[in-house]
């Protein structure tokens, strides 16, 4: 028996999908135009589902290190991923998750950790990403900017349904896709590219605080 799936339309337009693979998100997308909003409706939604185990993976830091997904477990983490030469769109994503973080207040660090992912691996090195988090607002506890290697990134981003490919002009065309982590390594949440509602994003950080609590 196939699993449920779940196209959720944010108040944006179909931009907040839940679905039980990475892989259904395809399968959700083209379904949503036939199925009602079911997001946070009274009595629905009270726990997010899970989609399923989050894809691992352990990148350079632009400090240097090496950070994991392991390593923020205990923690709800927003993977998305951007490149620090993209003029428009990757800035406009990483000002929303800024604002979010600040939003979150003491959360924000302690329990809640973001988590952006290159996909120009060539160009984005450390230091690269550290002027670029520099740029837009989005140092300090609770940000993580990570590079890799170019197969590194690849594997990773494939496996979070991100697909990036390099245009004649030297931009970097990819999958706008931030997903939400729960504290113990569930997939809970994808939003899909940079127009969902931030509001949104909020109510579905406290839903995942709120289940460590109980």
């Amino acid at each position: 028996m196939a699993l449920p799936q779940r196209a959720e339309e944010g108040t944006q337009g179909l931009t907040r999908v839940v679905a039980p693979t990475v892989a259904g998100l395809a399968v959700a997308f083209v379904l949503s135009a036939a199925v009602p909003s079911l997001a946070h409706q009274p009595g629905r939604d009270a726990r997010l589902p899970t989609i399923g185990a989050a894809p691992a993976f352990a990148l350079t830091t632009a400090d240097g290190g090496r950070l994991a997904l392991a390593d923020l477990r205990g923690k709800i983490v927003a993977v998305t991923f951007i490149y620090a030469t993209c003029a428009d769109t990757c800035p406009l994503l990483t000002a929303k998750l800024a604002a979010l973080g600040k939003r979150m207040g003491k959360d924000f660090g302690a329990d809640v950790a973001f988590v952006a992912i290159t996909v120009d691996p060539e160009r984005d090195t450390p230091g690269v990403l550290r002027s670029y988090a520099q740029a837009h607002g989005a140092r300090g506890a609770g940000w993580a900017f990570l590079t890799g290697t170019p197969a590194e990134i690849k594997d990773v981003a494939q496996r979070y349904g991100v697909f990036a490919r390099k245009t004649d002009r030297g931009d970097v065309d990819h999958t706008f896709l931030t997903s939400l982590v729960d504290r113990a390594g569930a997939l809970r949440v994808q939003y899909m590219g940079v127009r969902f509602d931030p509001n949104e994003m909020l109510r579905d950080l406290h839903s995942l605080l709120r289940e460590g609590s109980r």
